[in-house]
């Protein structure tokens, strides 16, 4: 037998993205020949816009496919600065900007750059599965802190508060929430604002979704409450959720340039460059016709909207409604600990989850995995159809438990 090989300790702590590892389960599945309706990647079933996929035509005629500089192309940087800048409020300058890998590659840098063993990060929970473990990459220290659902999932100002050490380096802010859907109001923003000042943190603002916001919600930005907050404020974001360019992989950072320069030396020393043809189609859509994401928005709305009236109407199922991104997250707890008809006793939601896969033929995530155990995730960007029959084949399997 040949010897083990050993591993770097780092990794002991750390686990596989829970979103990933349903919708691989899902795929496989499928390509068995399957039928399993699955709610579990965030992706939207939308195309690329067709200006977006020409530009990037038009950039393979003309010979794209170069190395480029290690954060980006110039007028891309220029095009990000621009649009932050006018989002924010605030005055961005290209060189404060670094694309990146998407925006999962971009927060990583950015938790390499900032973090020294033992400094902590707030996290407010339910989170995005991925924070906790990146901060521990980096050798931080995740804090959790606890969020209520009478409270829409934000953050208190006075939990915040009480969470904060001198080892404290930031909080992660992610507006509007995956896997929740919540909005800050502006006044929840403001609120924390006072804090983060006193407390003399860094703020790395998720923007992700932040061009995905229903009915009469609007998006907050925290950077704008004032220059001090934009000098202490970090801003993430991409085009993948807006644009539906999931696989082009870019996302980007703007905040101050010492942090950027740290981020791109990472980025010099790992991947380099995203990729040039990616960055070209980027362009596009950041100085392209927008009418495509007021399209996909309405329609998500719907889609939004059906869900979650289809999932109130399961007897034992609560569900906030979500104002943002593109996730139902309902609290099933009522369903953890019943038993299948063969005897299966369902402990917890992971279980009841592989479950439902399993038998109901229908994927959502575990929301033990968000840091909220006892709700599971279910993305609205597919089609309409998945949505009713899906919700169905979960109604159908949930009323079937015993208790």
């Amino acid at each position: 037998m040949p010897t083990p090989i050993k591993l770097a300790s780092r990794l002991d702590p750390i686990k596989p993205s829970i979103t990933l590892a349903v919708t691989a389960k899902a795929a496989k599945l499928k390509a068995a020949g399957v039928d399993v309706v699955s709610f579990g990647a965030g992706e939207p079933d939308f195309d690329t816009p067709e200006h977006i996929k020409d530009a990037a035509r038009a950039g393979l005629d003309k010979g794209v496919g170069k190395y480029t500089e290690v954060g980006g192309i110039a007028p891309l940087r220029a095009a990000i600065a621009a649009e932050l800048g006018r989002v924010h409020a605030m005055t961005i300058s290209p060189e404060q900007v670094l694309v990146s890998c998407g925006a999962k590659h971009s927060l990583f840098n950015l938790f390499m750059a900032l973090l020294d063993p033992g400094d902590e990060v707030i996290i407010p929970a339910p989170y995005w599965v991925s924070y906790p473990d990146m901060v521990m990459l980096a050798g931080g220290k995740p804090v959790i802190v606890d969020t209520r659902a009478d409270d829409d999932f934000a953050v208190r100002p006075e939990a915040l508060r009480a969470a904060v050490t001198p080892r404290t380096r930031a909080i992660v802010l992610n507006n509007p929430s995956n896997p929740t859907g919540a909005v800050y109001t502006p006044a929840q923003i403001a609120a924390l604002a006072e804090v983060v000042v006193e407390k003399n943190l860094l703020v790395i603002s998720d923007d992700i979704y932040r061009q995905l916001v229903y009915g009469d919600a609007t998006y907050a930005s925290i950077a704008a409450v004032g220059p001090e907050l934009a000098a202490r404020t970090i801003l993430v974001d991409g085009v993948s959720k807006t644009y539906a360019m999931t696989g082009w992989r870019i996302g980007y950072t703007a905040g101050p340039l010492s942090v950027i320069k740290a981020m791109a030396k990472i980025q010099g020393q790992s991947t380099s460059n995203p990729a040039h043809i990616s960055q070209v189609a980027t362009l596009a859509a950041l100085t392209g016709p927008q009418d495509c994401v007021a399209e996909m928005r309405r329609a998500f709305d719907e889609r939004r909207q059906t869900m979650v009236e289809l999932l109130r109407a399961i007897p034992g199922v609560s569900c906030r409604e979500p104002k943002g991104a593109f996730y139902a997250f309902p609290d099933v707890s009522a369903f953890v600990g019943r038993t299948t008809a063969d005897g299966t006793r369902l402990g917890d939601d992971v279980t009841l989850c592989d479950w439902l896969v399993d038998h109901a033929k229908v994927a959502v995530v575990p929301g033990s995995g968000f840091g909220a155990p006892g709700h599971v995730r279910l993305s609205y960007a597919c089609s309409m159809a998945n949505i009713k029959e899906g919700v169905r084949r979960l109604h159908e399997a949930l009323v079937g438990l015993k208790a």
